[in-house]
C-alpha cells in the first residue's frame, strides 16, 4: 500500500476551491450573495472574456474593517455561524465561511471596502492564496472586488473551460435569477464594457420579471398565491396557452435562495396536468418562504439543491396555490383581433367570490352532486365491436342524443348515460387538495345564438360574445369524466400476471398508495418485494405495455405526484374522449348546443382540451363596440 501523506496547504487548498469553483458564474454567485447578506441596495456586476480575466462585483452594502479583512480570506471564517444551533436558523445566503478563500485560492484578487462610520477604506490584494498586507485607500461605501486571471494556477482547469460567450451567458443567467429573487434591488450586468441588464430595485416582482424577461413573457403571467402547512407561496405562472418547449424558464426559489428542485416541478407540472400540450412545460417564478428548520440547504456544494423535512407539504402548497390561481383567472383568454397586444386580450370572468376558493376543501367537504354514472358492461356478442358512447350531458335529456363509436380492442365494452347501480365515490389522500366544485355557472345566463362554421357555438352572457369550439369542450368533458369515474368497475383479472422490478423507494411508495391503486382498477401483490406482481388491470389496458406503465406510476408515486397516473394511461383516456366527442360538421340541435354551452360555463376545468387548445374565447360589448369605432 503507498504512504499515506498529509497534503501540502495550497494543494488541499486548491482541491477545496475546486468542490465550490466550477466556473465564473460560481464566483460572481459566491460574492452577489455575499453582498446581499451585507445589506446591499445597488450591485453592478461587470465580466470581460466571460468572466475568465475579469470580473468585478461592487455594492453599497455594510463594509468590512480593516482588522477583520484578512480574516474573510481565511477558510471557514464567517461573520453568519457561530454555534452548530444557528446551522438550523440560517437565514443568511451564505454561512460556510469557504467562497472568498476558495475564489483567492485560484485567482488574482483584489478587494476595497468602507464601512459608513469611517473615514478612510481599505484595500488588500491576495494571490493564489497568499495575502499582502492592508493599506489605507478612497473608495465608495460598501466593498469592491476586482478578480483577475481565474484559474492561472490551475491550467488543467482553464482547458475546461468554455467559450467565451457561454461562460457570459451563465454569469448573465445567474444574475438574473437573483435579480428575481431579491426586487428590492437595483442590479446592473456589463459584459466587455457593455451594459448587458438593469434592474431598478423598486420591489415589485413583476418588474423585475419584465427586466429579465421581457414584455411579452411578463404579459403571459398570472399571479398566485397562498399559505399551507407554515408554507408561503408567492409569484407568477404562465398561461397554459403560452407554455414553453423546455423547462428553462422554471425558476424555484426557497427563503430568497434560487434552487433547483425536483419536489416543485412535481407540484407545479402537476397542477398543470391535461391543460398542456404535449413536449410543453410550464414557466414559472415560484418564491417560497417556510421556517429555517425545516429544509436543509447544505447538501450541495454551491447551495443549489436544498432537502425539505416534509415534501409532501411543500407539494401540496405549491399545487394549491397554482391551482387556485386558475381557478380565479377562470383560464379564459380574449378574442385575438386587429393588432392588439397579447396582454390586452385577456378577458376575465365576472368577478367570483375568491373566498370560496381561497382554502380548497377536501372531498368529504363537497356535497354530493346527484348524477349519471358511468358503467362497465361487457357484452356477449363476440362479432360486435367496441363501441363508447357518451352523450353531452348526463343531465340533460338531448331528445337527440350524440351517440360515437370507436373500435378500441377485440373486447367489447360500452359507457352509456344510462341509470345504473351508483358507484362509490373515492377521494384521494387527505394531503391532496381537491378543487372546489360550483354549482353556480360562472356566468349570469348564457344564450346560444347559433352555431359557426358548423364548429363554434356562437353565446352571449350579458355585455359578452362568447365563441366555443363545441369539439373541444365536449372532449374535454368526456375525458374528465372518464379520468374522475372509479376505475374498479372496470377492472378484470389478468391470465399472465405482469412482474416488475421496482426500486426500494418505488416499491414501498407503491405500498403506502395500495387503496389508490385499486381505485385506479389495479390489483397488485406485494409478497414478493421488491418485485411487484400486477395480477389485475382496467379492461382497456389489453393492448399497452402493463409493465411500463406500472413502472411510471410507481415512480410518480416516489415523486409524490398528485396525479400519478401514467401519461400512457392519459393518452388512452385522450383518445378516448377525442373519438367519442361529437365532431365539426355534425349536425346539431339549438338545445343540444345550449346543453353543452351551460355546462362549459359552469365548469372552470373546461377552459382547455386534453391537448391543450382553448375551448372559448370572449369578447366584450366594449372590445366589439371599439372595432366598429363606436368607442373611441
Amino acid at each position: 500500500m503507498p504512504e499515506i501523506r498529509i497534503l501540502q496547504k495550497h494543494v488541499a487548498e486548491l482541491i477545496a476551491a475546486g468542490e465550490v469553483i466550477e466556473k465564473p458564474a460560481s464566483v460572481v454567485k459566491e460574492l452577489v450573495e455575499n453582498a446581499i447578506d451585507a445589506g446591499a441596495k445597488r450591485i453592478t456586476v461587470e465580466i470581460k472574456n466571460g468572466g475568465t480575466t475579469f470580473m468585478r462585483i461592487q455594492d453599497d452594502g455594510c463594509g468590512m474593517s480593516a482588522e477583520d479583512l484578512p480574516k474573510a480570506f481565511l477558510r471557514h471564517a464567517t461573520s453568519k455561524v457561530y454555534e452548530k444551533e444557528d446551522l438550523e436558523h440560517i437565514h443568511t445566503l451564505g454561512f460556510r465561511g469557504e467562497a472568498l478563500a476558495s475564489v483567492a485560492a485560484v485567482s488574482k484578487v483584489t478587494v476595497m471596502t468602507k464601512r459608513r462610520e469611517d473615514d478612510f477604506g481599505s484595500q488588500y490584494e491576495i494571490i493564489g492564496g497568499e495575502g499582502e498586507s492592508v493599506e489605507e485607500c478612497g473608495c465608495p461605501n460598501g466593498t469592491t472586488m476586482l478578480i483577475r486571471d481565474l484559474f492561472f494556477n490551475v491550467p488543467a482547469r482553464r482547458k475546461f473551460m468554455k467559450r467565451d460567450s457561454t461562460e457570459g451567458n451563465a454569469i448573465a443567467q445567474m444574475v438574473q435569477k437573483i435579480a428575481i429573487s431579491h426586487p428590492e434591488i437595483a442590479f446592473t450586468f456589463i459584459r466587455d464594457n457593455r451594459m448587458d441588464f438593469h434592474s431598478d430595485g423598486t420591489g415589485d416582482l413583476l418588474t423585475a420579471v419584465h427586466a429579465v424577461y421581457g414584455k411579452e413573457f411578463a404579459g403571459d403571467l398570472i399571479p398566485i398565491s397562498g399559505e399551507q402547512n407554515g408554507i408561503t407561496v408567492q409569484g407568477y405562472v404562465i398561461k397554459p396557452l403560452y407554455a414553453k418547449t423546455n423547462r428553462s424558464f422554471q425558476n424555484f426559489f426557497v427563503n430568497t435562495r434560487y434552487v433547483r428542485s425536483v419536489t416543485c416541478r412535481v407540484a407545479l407540472e402537476s397542477a398543470y396536468e391535461n391543460l398542456l400540450m404535449t413536449n410543453k412545460f410550464p414557466a414559472c417564478v415560484i418564491l417560497l418562504s417556510m421556517p429555517p428548520d425545516t429544509l436543509d440547504v447544505n447538501i450541495h456544494p454551491t447551495k443549489a439543491e436544498v432537502r425539505f423535512s416534509d415534501e409532501r407539504k411543500v407539494i401540496d402548497a405549491v399545487y394549491a396555490a397554482v391551482k387556485n390561481a386558475f381557478i380565479q383567472e377562470g383560464l379564459i383568454y380574449g378574442f385575438q383581433t386587429g393588432k392588439a397586444n397579447r396582454g390586452d386580450q385577456i378577458q376575465k370572468l365576472p368577478d367570483l367570490d375568491h373566498s370560496e376558493v381561497q382554502e380548497l376543501p377536501t372531498a368529504e367537504q363537497i356535497p354530493e352532486e346527484p348524477s349519471k354514472k358511468l358503467v362497465y358492461q361487457p357484452l356477449h356478442q363476440e362479432d360486435m365491436p367496441f363501441r363508447v358512447q357518451l352523450p353531452i350531458q348526463n343531465k340533460i335529456q338531448n331528445p337527440e342524443p350524440l351517440p360515437k363509436s370507436v373500435l378500441v380492442s377485440e373486447n367489447y365494452i360500452d359507457i352509456t348515460g344510462e341509470d345504473e347501480e351508483e358507484i362509490p365515490e373515492t377521494s384521494p389522500p387527505d394531503s391532496v387538495p381537491e378543487q372546489p366544485k360550483q354549482e353556480k355557472t360562472l356566468f349570469a345566463e348564457i344564450h346560444v345564438i347559433g352555431e359557426l362554421f358548423a364548429n363554434y357555438i356562437v353565446a352571449q352572457s350579458e355585455d359578452s360574445m362568447i365563441l366555443i369550439d363545441k369539439h373541444a369542450a365536449h372532449e374535454r368533458i368526456i375525458f374528465e369524466r372518464l379520468k374522475e369515474e372509479n376505475c374498479r368497475q372496470y377492472q378484470q383479472v389478468l391470465l399472465q400476471p405482469c412482474k416488475v422490478l421496482l426500486t426500494l423507494d418505488e416499491f414501498s411508495a407503491m405500498e403506502e398508495n395500495q387503496e389508490l391503486l385499486e381505485n385506479m382498477g389495479f390489483a397488485v401483490d406485494f409478497s414478493q418485494k421488491p418485485d411487484l406482481i400486477t395480477t389485475g388491470a382496467p379492461v382497456f389496458f389489453e393492448h399497452m405495455p402493463l409493465d411500463e406503465i406500472m413502472q411510471e406510476i410507481a415512480h410518480n408515486f416516489y415523486l409524490g405526484k398528485v396525479n400519478p397516473q401514467s401519461h400512457k394511461l392519459d393518452d388512452l383516456l385522450h383518445e378516448l374522449a377525442c373519438r367519442s366527442a361529437i365532431r365539426a360538421n355534425d349536425k346539431n340541435s339549438l338545445q343540444e348546443l345550449q346543453a353543452l354551452a351551460e355546462q362549459v360555463c359552469k365548469d372552470e376545468k373546461i377552459r382547455h382540451c386534453p391537448h391543450g387548445r382553448p375551448v372559448m374565447f370572449v369578447m366584450s360589448k366594449y372590445q366589439l363596440e371599439k372595432e366598429f369605432r363606436r368607442k373611441l
